[in-house]
């Protein structure tokens, strides 16, 4: 018997209890043991649950525990998720997590420990959910030459897009819709901002880059200066707009960011709708994979979770692990080339920006507002192109 404990009862935790206990002989079969959930560690008391008797307040009893084989973190944020995961990994027990904020900052340290303690780091479910990601790209990708990972990686500010597309939703009506559907949190700042996004890039660029770059190094935009001006620009050329995580590698060194981009409706991103997520991988002479599926939810999430356990009850560390360290040496955003969706008010093309209309393609010129598409130029160009000059949009394309 492989006796494990969870730390967090909220909607992952109780997935992955739920799931466990449904699907008992499907996951001892492929598992090869029964698995038993020894202990809950959350601070509330659930006296309503079939797993009540389970749950407990002190970490201490799990650590100190030599039946514990296996903590499953489902708990969110870094501490005391950090302080949790060091004390298992020196007490010599594998850690699965879900948790993309610690393991965006901390993944290199965990992965580090887990090996000197012979013990497993895993977190398949963190960065995409139910949708099987880390494992493909660390076991049958990362072989080739990776020179990008790129995604929709966030279904919250996936389907708010998708309502400003489909139903011609303003955006705070499309925000509105998704708190009342539970989409997104009456705090929704971490998924329309892309703070979410940028943890789950950071972490998929340390995967095929084996550099992990800090969060706070990361370019982050996220949803919010989307006007509807701009979703009728994008319907006008044939694209849509998409909130992408995006992890180049050129000549060694990665690059990651997050930001709106307007994808042309014959690539496979732009296909993804609602509260879906997909991870694209480009690499030579693979070419172009994608995974797509489910990024969130209780199910979803604790099908992820517990592929993970599986893994560990079968091969332990025996399984190809992610390696990958913290690093400063990122190419510098500066040096980002693409074209360029713009807005700029009619007194800023006529006062100072006439070089940059004659090098675009005028998509529309209103008697308030020009919208062009630039040629290509790098984030540098353009901000010494502009000047003091603010557009009214700025939304890169892929």
């Amino acid at each position: 018997m492989t006796n494990i404990a969870i730390l967090g009862f909220g909607v992952v935790g109780s997935g992955v209890a739920k799931l466990i206990t449904d699907n008992k002989n499907e996951v001892a079969k492929l598992g090869g043991d029964e698995i038993n959930i020894k202990y809950i560690l959350d601070l509330r008391d659930f006296p309503d649950s079939p797993f009540a008797d389970k749950v407990i307040h002190n970490y201490d009893k799990i650590v100190n525990d030599p039946e514990i084989s296996v903590v499953v973190e489902v708990m969110g944020g870094s501490h005391p998720a950090y302080e949790y995961t060091v004390a298992a990994l020196k007490a010599g027990k594998s850690v699965i997590t879900s948790n993309k904020e610690v393991v965006a900052n901390f993944g290199d340290e965990f992965l580090a420990l887990a090996k000197e303690c012979g013990v497993c780091y895993r977190f398949e479910a963190s960065v995409g959910g139910g949708i099987p990601v880390i494992s493909p790209i660390i076991s049958c990708i990362k072989h080739n030459k990776v020179s990008e990972v790129r995604g929709i990686l966030n279904g919250t500010t996936n389907y708010i897009l998708t309502q400003m597309f489909t139903y011609g939703q303003s955006f705070e009506s499309a925000l509105k819709d998704a708190q009342k559907k539970g989409y997104a949190e009456s705090n929704p700042d971490a998924d329309i901002l892309g703070t979410d996004a940028c943890r789950k890039i950071a972490i998929l660029t340390a995967l095929v880059s084996e550099k992990l770059a800090p969060v706070s190094d990361i370019h982050t935009e996220g949803i919010t200066k989307i006007r509807d001006n701009d979703v009728s620009a994008a319907n006008k050329i044939g694209a849509t707009i998409k909130l992408v995580g995006r992890g180049i590698i050129k000549n060694g060194k990665p690059m990651a960011m997050v930001a709106p981009f307007i994808v042309p409706t014959d690539m496979p991103l732009s296909q993804v709708s609602g509260v879906y997520n997909a991870v694209e991988v480009v690499a030579e002479p693979l070419g172009n994979v994608m995974f797509y599926g489910q990024g969130a939810g209780a199910g979803a999430t604790a099908s992820a979770v517990v592929s993970d356990l599986m893994q560990i009850m079968t091969t332990g560390t025996a399984y190809p692990a992610p390696v990958f360290e913290k690093c400063g040496d990122f190419a510098s955003f500066d040096n980002f080339s693409c074209k360029r969706y713009l807005a700029l008010s009619k007194s800023d093309v006529e006062a100072v920006l006439k070089t940059l209309i004659e090098n675009s393609d005028v998509i529309y010129d209103g008697e308030d507002e020009v919208q062009l598409i630039t040629s290509e130029m790098t984030e540098a160009e353009l901000t010494k192109m502009l000047g003091d000059t603010k557009p009214l949009s700025h939304i890169r394309m892929l």
